[in-house]
């Protein structure tokens, strides 16, 4: 995600890291509780501890915070630490709409919701490694 230099990082008009970690910690909740993103939940390890973890860190980053996910680990690699995960367009839409779900019930701007949609659309389409 690219922005003027005076423009308002994604990451500053969602709040911060304590929104960015509100808006992880409601993605995985979702997750766990609704049924219409099993598939997505059973890529995923019985713990969700490390990957909030790793997605807080990432997203910080990618939205044009700290890069916590690079001090720790480096370069993020997206698709080649996906690829043990059976990853096709299931898993890919319930992360979209688990995604988006997480945005509307933390209050994400609609315009800024949009953006970050289309742009989690082309990084987790890039992700799949499924034909389905």
């Amino acid at each position: 995600m690219s922005e003027s230099p005076t423009a308002a990082t994604p990451y500053e008009r969602l709040g911060g890291d304590a929104a960015v970690r509100a808006l992880v910690d409601r993605f995985y909740d979702l997750m766990d509780l609704e049924p219409a993103y099993a598939a997505l939940r059973r890529v995923h390890g019985p713990d969700l501890t490390d990957a909030r973890d790793k997605l807080h860190w990432f997203l910080s980053g990618w939205l044009g915070g700290p890069d916590l996910y690079i001090e720790r680990f480096g370069h993020p690699r997206l698709r080649a630490r996906h690829l043990p995960f059976a990853i096709g367009i299931r898993e890919r839409d319930e992360w979209l709409a688990c995604m988006n779900q997480a945005m509307v019930e933390c209050g994400v701007e609609e315009d800024l919701r949009a953006r970050l949609l289309k742009a989690f659309f082309q990084t987790a389409d890039w992700m799949r490694n499924q034909a389905g």
